[in-house]
């Protein structure tokens, strides 16, 4: 099944084509006297880009990897951002909203950058979007994102992940399909679960489905609280239940996996998004993430030329880990911002925030290692094939594993 997996994915995928100049230099600086670039020539000319990612917290993982997959195209890219050498600075986007906030106001307006990238949290993101877009500055996530009605707000957010939605919406159908049987919804209460959970909740009772919560309401857990999950997990046992759907990340993910291994729901499928069994959650898991499905839009083991090469690099510098989609989606701005700010140098447009953010709609189709996409004109969030992932064994390690097409989204 995996080698016909790999042939499919060979004739769905477009040959990598790397922009060239590109750098994100990620030193945690603070407070640079370097300025964006005002006519300045040759050694003098910089772009300064903000980095708000968590350093601490429960997603403090995803923020490593964010700045990792930064990192390792700036150190395979020749060292300019659309010709320009880019001055990163860094802030701590911390657990959500009470750290994201007033991090990305110093961002936007001390420090002037031209856009603020690297955004996991979807309460994250929906503080602080009102922040950037009053200064037309463009927000550029890597994680999935709740959406916005107001199209002075979705003019400014980028998604290089997902819309929040898409995981459950990809799922639903197809847990609809291969169970016999009502399933349980369980994930975190904030605004990234209820966004992850309602496009699972909305499409699996759409195709004919029935939740086996009491109230036929999705159950939200603390956050970030929450460690013990056996409470949780055997009423799941108890709910005649036939399988389990969820979305949890980072530290959680890991928790709620090894627990749900030694509970009295175990005999139950588990299903989730990418990020239940991503990265170093997956190395954690050990064997108790053996069998579980999760759909997502990238893994690893994708086979195109440009997964082949990324995942390569990353390998020489992280042997300890695989990459994950965050580390995918920053190396994807990357590429769009040397496509976006190039544009803008080239037509002799003065160099600012809102000049980036209008170019970053016409920067087109990019050759991702998750495969070709292409950002929607419409909700700025990308048009991509979506997969069925179970999790194997791949030599002496567990690996996310395509098995299966699914529908593409994002359209």
């Amino acid at each position: 099944m995996r080698s016909t997996i790999r042939r499919r994915l060979r004739r769905t995928r477009t040959p990598l084509a790397l922009a060239t100049g590109l750098l994100l230099v990620a030193s945690a600086c603070s407070g640079s006297a370097a300025g964006n670039d005002k006519g300045a020539k040759g050694s003098d000319a910089v772009a300064k880009i903000g980095l708000l990612t968590p350093a601490t917290g429960p997603y403090a993982a995803v923020g490593e990897d964010t700045r990792a997959g930064l990192e390792l195209y700036r150190d395979t890219h020749g060292g300019k951002l659309g010709g320009l050498k880019v001055d990163l600075v860094v802030r701590d986007e911390g657990a959500g909203p009470p750290t994201a906030v007033p991090a990305a106001t110093e961002l936007v307006k001390q420090q002037n950058v031209l856009a603020v990238t690297g955004i996991v949290s979807g309460g994250s993101v929906a503080g602080v979007l009102p922040v950037t877009a009053a200064n037309n500055t463009a927000l550029m996530g890597v994680a999935g994102r709740p959406e916005f009605p107001d199209p002075k707000l979705t003019a400014h957010v980028w998604s290089f992940n997902t819309q929040s939605y898409e995981a459950g919406a990809a799922a639903g159908p197809w847990v609809k399909d291969h169970v016999s049987g009502p399933v349980y919804a369980i994930g975190p209460d904030y605004q990234g679960g209820w966004d992850q959970l309602k496009g699972f909740t909305d499409s699996f009772t759409k195709a004919g489905g029935t939740l086996a919560n009491p109230d036929g309401k999705t159950t939200f857990t603390p956050f970030p609280g929450t460690q013990n999950f056996l409470p949780y997990l055997n009423k799941i046992a108890q709910s005649g239940a036939k399988a389990v759907y969820t979305f949890y990340a980072g530290t959680a993910a890991v928790d709620f996996v090894k627990q749900y291994k030694t509970s009295e729901a175990a005999k139950l499928p588990l299903y989730g998004s990418g990020p239940l069994t991503e990265g170093r959650q997956l190395d954690a898991q050990a064997d108790a993430a053996a069998g579980i499905t999760t759909f997502a839009t990238y893994g690893a083991d994708l086979d195109n030329p440009a997964n082949r090469a990324f995942v390569a690099a990353w390998q020489q510098r992280h042997p300890d880990r695989s990459p994950t989609i965050y580390a995918v989606a920053a190396w994807d701005i990357a590429q769009s911002l040397d496509r976006a700010i190039a544009s803008v140098r080239a037509d002799k447009k003065t160099l600012t925030p809102e000049a980036v953010n209008t170019a970053l709609a016409n920067v087109g189709q990019i050759d991702s290692p998750r495969g070709a996409m292409q950002l929607n004109p419409a909700t700025h969030s990308p048009v991509q094939q979506w997969y069925r992932f179970e999790v194997r064994n791949d030599g002496p390690k567990r690996a996310n594993v395509a098995v299966e097409q699914l529908a593409v989204l994002g359209g």
